[in-house]
């Protein structure tokens, strides 16, 4: 197949580089925005016809949670009318579309895994935006396939785990939120996830998938100086009250993977071995 990576230098967009050596069956075209901006629909079409594109997965998106909340045009650009235009231009062409999307389509009150079929309620204006998107791309290409993750890292890009890793060896006290509960993601098991569904046949719907267990983001940075041998700075747990933000965190967001582990027969690492295994690329 003839397979679009949209974000390719993002977080997800670098993984999914990173496997596709091992699946020289297909042709990637791997995407930013310098080679193919998502929020021309014209360009879409163009590229897609151009190089008989059969499949593509998403991994562009605005994703800078509090800036989004004063920059909702973007915002929206990038996160529902963007993944809509792809949706059309698959469904024109007979293909598929492989949507990422989040945990902040939930508002966080539950106090047991979610569900695919829970019922969204984003709070801010990123879950907001990728719910449409969610709702849109459905509605314009049958064969979409909605992945929800949350607490993504990576090797690649900034994100939670390097700003812990920075921050600890900057500083000698530092205080994390223990009262949002949720469970990290290492981009790079969703990746393989994606690439599993592309090589076994995608399967249209919403599906759940991040690492396997529960922490806190004080858990989490504990674990990643455990790991990174940071001895020097000390973790203090705090409430979300004590660290405002503008965009409301859900304090609930662990997501229920037993849909997309029956569908596709796939394990899923637990968080803490996944990120062991991110760290070492690090220090390498």
């Amino acid at each position: 197949m003839n397979i679009l990576i949209t974000g390719c230098n993002g977080q997800l967009g670098s993984e999914m580089r990173l496997l596709e050596n091992e699946h020289p069956q297909h042709e990637f075209f791997n995407t930013d925005v310098k080679e193919l901006d998502i929020t021309d629909q014209a360009a879409i079409d163009e590229f897609v016809d151009n190089n008989a594109i059969e499949g593509i997965v998403n991994c562009a998106a605005y994703t800078a949670v509090d800036k989004a909340e004063s920059n909702n045009q973007l915002c929206t650009a990038l996160n529902t009318e963007a993944p809509v235009y792809l949706a059309a231009a698959m469904a024109r062409r007979g293909g598929w579309l492989v949507q990422i999307s989040t945990d902040y389509v939930f508002n966080g009150t539950k106090y047991t895994p979610y569900i695919e079929t829970d019922t969204p309620c984003p709070e801010g204006v990123y879950g907001s935006t990728k719910l449409a998107g969610e709702l849109a791309v459905s509605k314009f290409c049958k064969s979409t396939m909605i992945i929800r993750t949350a607490w993504l890292y990576s090797s690649f890009g900034n994100n939670f785990v390097k700003t812990m890793i920075r921050l600890g060896k900057e500083k000698t006290e530092l205080g994390v939120v223990f009262d949002q509960i949720g469970t990290p993601t290492y981009a790079r098991d969703l990746a393989q996830a994606i690439m599993t569904a592309i090589e076994k046949g995608v399967v249209p719907g919403v599906f759940h998938f991040s690492n396997e267990g529960v922490c806190s983001w004080y858990d989490f940075t504990k674990a990643i100086h455990r790991l990174a041998g940071i001895t020097t700075c000390k973790v203090k747990p705090i409430h979300t009250s004590e660290y405002p933000t503008p965009a409301t965190r859900p304090a609930y967001s662990v997501l229920d993977k037993t849909k997309i582990k029956t569908t596709y027969g796939i394990e899923i690492p637990y968080w803490e071995d996944s990120l062991a295994e991110c760290i070492k690329l690090l220090e390498c």
